[in-house]
Formats: structure tokens, C-alpha cells, sequence
């Protein structure tokens, strides 16, 4: 297919291969980069940031003035949901994210059916001055994550190994959790359909912990609320682009993309590429896969990954990214470096 005179990242999601993949990477505003840690010791809090547009747009536009990326993510968070759900939400340095627990049902009785999105006003704000900025061929991705994912971090109060306190609970007391889910899947998509209102072109939704679950648990806590969500936003937006990210998810991709309906999943770098191949790219466009630590190590294994993973999907429909987000300590040269190798 010919290139496009739109929007590269946006045709492969409607279906057109690329000659030249476009690319983005995940959590690419952010600490890797010296100009973000300005700003964010300009903002204060982390949710500071968040919620101030101008400062949210410029560090979104980071990355793209810098790299000439396809696609600029807004900078934000999974967990705004939970905050604009009235919950305590809090950042700890070094630590990650705490919220109150809800760890019995009691607890879950006391959760807000519907979000306050007054809260999360600041985030459509700077998603319309990035939409402003951008040049026309350069997507604006919006996201949120995953009920399941969302709910792992609610009810354990912050991130755990393998997030057991979440998989216990839904075993324990599955109508209680299901409650949580829920609330989530009907909030969720309301705060994506705000998102396109604002300007964005596409949606990512991150389930970072679907892979804990264990098959009848996936199909029943990630599949199927994140199938309610994608129905969900189609049901105002018929055309709506999204992007699912079940990390872990392995073997099960193929039922996960039957069942949500996603245009587009991304892949960890685990996947086996002859599998992702033959029984997904098949069906949708793929994301993916570089190992974020090969991107820290740079130099010849740097080249031999990436020309690796080109090989493996650049001649099906492909967006070229990480396997998850870039590490911090990642030298700017190393981007630099991905970036020309996969644009020859």
C-alpha cells in the first residue's frame, strides 16, 4: 500500500501495512529524558503534572519535537479513574502509586458509582493543546487502563508482585470485585469517549497485569470488561481505533482479539513471533516488541534486535514500539539510534 497522505500510525489501525513502520514508545514523556525532569520538578506532585494541561501538553510534546515520533501519548495515568472516583490517590517517590484498599466487600460498598470527570478536566485540556500543536500526519493516542488492571492497584492499595490481593479477592468474594469491575468498565468508557471529544485519534487500553491470570480468570476479568469497554466506546464512536495491551497474555492473544474487537493489540517482548504472525497479525495490526533493555544496552545488540523484530512483522500491518515502557536510565543516543535503524 502506498504511504498515506494522513496519518501513517492511523492507517495500520484501519487496516493499510506501512512500507516504513510508523513508531512511538510507550511512557515515551518521561524520565529518560532531561527536559521532562525539568518540568516535572517545575509541578511538584506527579499528579500535579497530570492535572496541569499546559505543563501535561508540553512534556506529551517532548518526545515528539525530539524524535519526530508517529504517534504523542497524553501524558496521564491509569489511576485517575480511581481519583475521580473520590478515592485517595497518592505518588510516593521511588515507592509508585498508594490508594485506600478496597479489601472486603464492606469496603467495596463504599464505592462511588460514578466518576467525578470535573477532575479530569485538566486531562482533555491538554489534549486539546497537543491535538494544536501536532503536526497533521503526527496521531495523539489517548488511554486508560484495563478494569482489571485498574482494580489490581484499588484493591491492594499499590502494586504488588503479582498482584495477588486483587486474585484473591475475586476468588474470595467475586461479586464484590465484580462490582469494582464494573464501576470501572462504565467509567472508563466514559473518560475515553471524553478523550476523543478532546482530540484524540486512537485509544490505548493497558491491562499491564493480565497476564497473572490464569485462562477462565483472563476471559473473565480482562477479556470481557475490556470487550464491554471497546463496545461500549463504538457505541458512540463507531470507528473508534484501540489499541489492547494484555501484557503476558501469550497463548491467549488470539481469543482476546476475537473477543474485544480491538484494531490493534500490543505485544511484550516475550511473544513468539511465529505464533503472533500466523494467529494475530492475521486478523489485526500489531504493536511491539523491542525489550526496553536491549534499548539500555545499545550498540550491536541494539541493531540486531531491532532489525529482529522488523523482520519478524514489518511486512504485515505493524506500529514499531517497546514491549513496555522505556526505563529511565535509557541514553538518548540508543533512541536515536532504534530510530534510524527502523527508518533506514
Amino acid at each position: 500500500m502506498p504511504q498515506s497522505a494522513t496519518k501513517p500510525f492511523i492507517d495500520v489501525l484501519s487496516g493499510q501495512r506501512q512500507a516504513t513502520p510508523p513508531m512511538w514508545m510507550m511512557r515515551q514523556a518521561g524520565r529518560y529524558l532531561p527536559e521532562y525532569r525539568e518540568v516535572r520538578a517545575k509541578a511538584g506532585g506527579f499528579l500535579d503534572l497530570c492535572f496541569n494541561p499546559e505543563l501535561a501538553a508540553e512534556v506529551t510534546l517532548q518526545p515528539i519535537r525530539r524524535f519526530g515520533f508517529d504517534a504523542a501519548i497524553i501524558f496521564s495515568d491509569i489511576l485517575v479513574i480511581p481519583y475521580a472516583l473520590g478515592r485517595s490517590v497518592r505518588f510516593e517517590v521511588g515507592e509508585g502509586p498508594r490508594l485506600e484498599p478496597l479489601d472486603d466487600p464492606a469496603k467495596v460498598a463504599t464505592l462511588a458509582a460514578h466518576a467525578d470527570f470535573g477532575k479530569l478536566r485538566p486531562v482533555f485540556e491538554a489534549l486539546g493543546i497537543v491535538r494544536g500543536a501536532l503536526d497533521p500526519r503526527t496521531a495523539l493516542i489517548g488511554f486508560c487502563g484495563a478494569p482489571w488492571t485498574v482494580a489490581t492497584y484499588m484493591v491492594a492499595g499499590q502494586g504488588t508482585p503479582d498482584q495477588a490481593p486483587a486474585r484473591m479477592m475475586a476468588y474470595r468474594h467475586p461479586e464484590a470485585f465484580a462490582k469494582i469491575i464494573d464501576v470501572l468498565v462504565e467509567n472508563s468508557i466514559e473518560y475515553l469517549l471524553a478523550q476523543l471529544a478532546a482530540g484524540a485519534d486512537a485509544l490505548q487500553i493497558f491491562d499491564t497485569w493480565a497476564g497473572v491470570l490464569p485462562p477462565a480468570e483472563f476471559a473473565r476479568w480482562s477479556v470481557e470488561p475490556t470487550r464491554r469497554v471497546v463496545e461500549g466506546v463504538r457505541a458512540k464512536v463507531p470507528d473508534a481505533k484501540i489499541i489492547g495491551f494484555p501484557r503476558g497474555a501469550g497463548a491467549q492473544l488470539p481469543g482476546y482479539v476475537e473477543a474485544t474487537g480491538v484494531n490493534a493489540v500490543s505485544i511484550d517482548w516475550t511473544a513468539e513471533p511465529t505464533f503472533i504472525r500466523e494467529r494475530v497479525q492475521s486478523r489485526v495490526a500489531v504493536q511491539g516488541n523491542l525489550d526496553p533493555l536491549v534499548l539500555i544496552t545499545g550498540g550491536a545488540a541494539l541493531d540486531r534486535a531491532v532489525d529482529n523484530v522488523l523482520a519478524n512483522f514489518a511486512q504485515g500491518r505493524f506500529i514499531f514500539n517497546l514491549g513496555h515502557g522505556i526505563q529511565p536510565e535509557t541514553p538518548i543516543a540508543h533512541v536515536e539510534q532504534m530510530l534510524k535503524r527502523v527508518r533506514g
